[in-house]
């Protein structure tokens, strides 16, 4: 994890759920259960951007 914050790009839940094309509930969700770390700015969120790149590169699960 970069040291300087001024380094890391905050993305808002909708821009997350543009980039993942879900909606922005499922991002809502994703967050609270802490599969997608985010901090909250008084009653909003920010994920960092590189958070969103490994939820996206991470292997989906085998179901069968």
């Amino acid at each position: 994890m970069p040291q300087d914050l001024s380094d890391v790009r905050f993305l808002t839940v909708a821009e997350v759920a543009e980039m993942m094309r879900v909606s922005k509930m499922t991002v809502y969700r994703l967050v609270h259960s802490g599969e997608l770390p985010a901090i909250r700015f008084g009653r909003s969120f920010r994920v960092p951007e590189a958070a969103v790149s490994a939820v996206i590169q991470r292997p989906i699960a085998d179901t069968a």
